[in-house]
């Protein structure tokens, strides 16, 4: 009786020590005797004890290997470059991936180094940053089709970072700042010289636009004079032409003081004169009518 209770508990024990439970999204590979039996899903499982075993638990999880390759360009500049590469089990293909590979990540680690070294000495450094999607699209394209054979599907290989060398990234920058600074220096350049333009297409129609107004208030002074010396001779019909332009000269010449004196902000110094000042005035601007007069005749005459 005792050997049969002994003999019972071993096989409770036994068979506690044969249950177990598999998590989700994870998949355990089962030995009989060091040979693959099958495949415990998730969930509750049993294995007979001591005969069957879990030789290893796969996760079916997407997984990422950050790898960092240090290689050198067309134009010889090194640079460090790192590529992140996403891949999973394949479900179907769990025997392949339990056994066929001792560590799948090395050897993918071993492909990417492969990949990225032989195409990146192909490209120049300022490519190399442009065609970066090119690179990781060969890289996937490589690596699935290998990875495939081993039980893994690559989901995404992705160029994350090019880092130059220390000494190239300075000298890049140094350039870029330079393009930079010519164009600024360009366009600071042109828009001074847009400036000078206006400002010079405005002095000159100002100048135009003041010629124009002298010019009229010429015209209206004249006009003025002429209308004046009409009236003057209507009234005054014994009066010659040279005792009228006196007079108006005269009454020029006072209102040019009344309007001097109005200004209170000006300061005026009066310098003694004669009386015969207008009359000197009137015969010197007659004398000046008179010869631009004769000039322009001889000169029809010579035509």
């Amino acid at each position: 009786m005792e050997y049969f209770i002994f003999l019972l508990a071993i096989i409770i024990i036994l068979s506690f020590l044969g249950i177990f439970v598999v998590q989700q999204q994870t998949v355990a590979v089962i030995e009989r005797f060091g040979k693959f039996v099958r495949v415990a899903t998730p969930g509750l499982n049993f294995m007979i004890p001591l005969v069957e075993s879990k030789a290893d638990v796969l996760s079916l999880r997407i997984q990422q290997l950050d790898v960092p390759v240090e290689t050198k360009t067309k134009d010889n500049v090194f640079v460090k470059i790192r590529i992140s590469v996403q891949f999973k089990v394949i479900e179907d293909k769990i025997y392949d991936a339990a056994y066929k590979l001792f560590s799948p990540a090395e050897q993918i680690e071993a492909y990417v180094f492969d990949v990225v070294r032989a195409k990146v000495p192909n490209i120049d450094l300022d490519d190399t940053f442009s065609k970066k999607d090119e690179i990781a699209v060969d890289l996937m394209t490589e690596l699935d089709e290998i990875m495939k054979g081993f039980g893994y599907q690559i989901i995404k290989a992705l160029v994350t970072d090019i880092e130059p060398n220390e000494n190239v990234k300075n000298a890049m920058n140094e350039i870029n700042t330079a393009q930079r600074l010519r164009i600024a220096a360009s366009e600071k350049g042109e828009a001074e010289k847009i400036l000078k333009v206006k400002q010079a297409e405005a002095e000159a129609e100002a100048n135009i636009l003041h010629g124009k107004g002298l010019a009229g208030q010429r015209t209206a002074i004249i006009d003025g004079l002429s209308d004046s010396l009409e009236s003057i001779k209507n009234h005054t019909p014994g009066a010659t032409s040279e005792s009228i332009m006196a007079i108006i000269l005269a009454i020029q010449y006072f209102d040019m003081l009344r309007e001097i004196g109005a200004d209170g902000k000006s300061n005026t110094l009066f310098v003694s004169h004669s009386p015969d000042s207008g009359l000197n005035i009137k015969n010197q601007i007659m004398e000046s009518i008179l010869a631009a007069q004769m000039a322009s005749e001889e000169g029809n005459k010579k035509k």
